[in-house]
């Protein structure tokens, strides 16, 4: 069974550019955004690259939150939990809030079926470190809103197939200071 994304979807005549609640969206065939990920990834190899990505993904989830709190009026975990809706909603993954500790700053994070799996390629993977800053970005923006200066940091414990794992898993902790 399939069925009509979920997201709002609006595209300018005049652009013919696509929004999701006022934000820009693009909508691509995954294999041309898995391709291109993966050359940039053989290029820059995987820990340089998901160093870059992390801090753009963090950056993006911030205003994300940020845009998306301030428009349908949420606040502490709603925000969380409404972006890893509209993450899995756009076709990432499905993901899940396994636990969320807002005054600790520290989330556990699932996801299955997530665009970088699959499963019948041959391509081992590398993972999902895509994803890793975008959580701690979206936190840290939740974490500003409530007044605290406290700030988080993402790390991907495993992703799906990794060693048999069933789903991705990502956990978000505060910052150590030095």
């Amino acid at each position: 069974m399939t069925y009509s994304p979920e997201v709002p979807i609006s595209v300018d005549p005049e652009t013919g550019r696509w929004t999701t609640d006022s934000l820009p969206m693009l909508y691509v065939p995954l294999h041309f955004f898995v391709n291109n990920h993966k050359a940039i990834e053989r290029e820059l190899g995987v820990e340089r690259y998901s160093r870059l990505l992390y801090d753009a993904g963090y950056k993006s989830a911030w205003t994300w939150c940020e845009h998306e709190a301030e428009l349908h009026n949420l606040a502490g975990v709603e925000v969380f939990e409404h972006y890893l809706n509209r993450l899995s909603q756009r076709g990432w993954g499905l993901f899940e809030v396994l636990d969320f500790d807002l005054a600790r700053a520290t989330a556990s994070v699932s996801v299955r079926n997530s665009a970088f799996h699959q499963p019948d390629s041959n391509d081992q993977g590398t993972g999902d470190y895509m994803f890793t800053g975008w959580f701690s970005g979206a936190m840290d923006q939740i974490l500003h809103a409530q007044g605290s200066s406290m700030r988080t940091i993402s790390r991907q414990v495993h992703w799906e197939g990794q060693d048999g794992a069933e789903y991705g898993l990502f956990q978000v902790a505060p910052r150590q200071l030095h």
